[in-house]
């Protein structure tokens, strides 16, 4: 898989967006799908992802991410990039969730009073981590 020269598109039933090979910011606003809005900011230090103007997805350094779908059990997406990526979820507040890395179970964790999941992700150019958070 490679990055997304058009920032974000339908593809595998999902999302995929993101391009951490530009050097500088780039955005794309008003992207439809399933009758919501979506916007997108990427390039090498940053992916962020907003629906209807609310967050959805941010990882530090930018990465490219896959599929990616979310529905109110579960969120699960592949992402790649070329260094380990430090990535927030907006997920429901003050929730548990099981974490799964490549089909590993990593843990349980809780999301803070305002619905963030951090996850770090170990990556490297030309691999890819599958990722599957589910709502306990």
């Amino acid at each position: 898989m490679a990055v997304i020269d058009d920032l974000i598109r339908e593809e595998d039933g999902g999302l995929s967006f993101g391009n951490y090979s530009l050097s500088a910011k780039t955005k794309k606003d008003g992207f439809n799908y399933n009758g919501d809005i979506y916007k997108i900011k990427t390039f090498n230090e940053i992916t962020k992802l907003e629906k209807n103007g609310m967050f959805v997805y941010e990882s530090v350094p930018g990465t490219v991410v896959h599929g990616f779908k979310a529905t109110d059990k579960e969120v699960n997406f592949v992402v790649e990039g070329t260094t380990d990526s430090q990535i927030t979820l907006e997920l429901e507040a003050e929730k548990e969730y099981k974490v799964h890395v490549d089909n590993v179970y990593v843990g349980e964790m809780k999301t803070n009073l305002g619905g963030k999941l951090n996850i770090s992700v170990e990556l490297e150019e030309g691999k890819q981590a599958a990722i599957l958070i589910e709502k306990q």
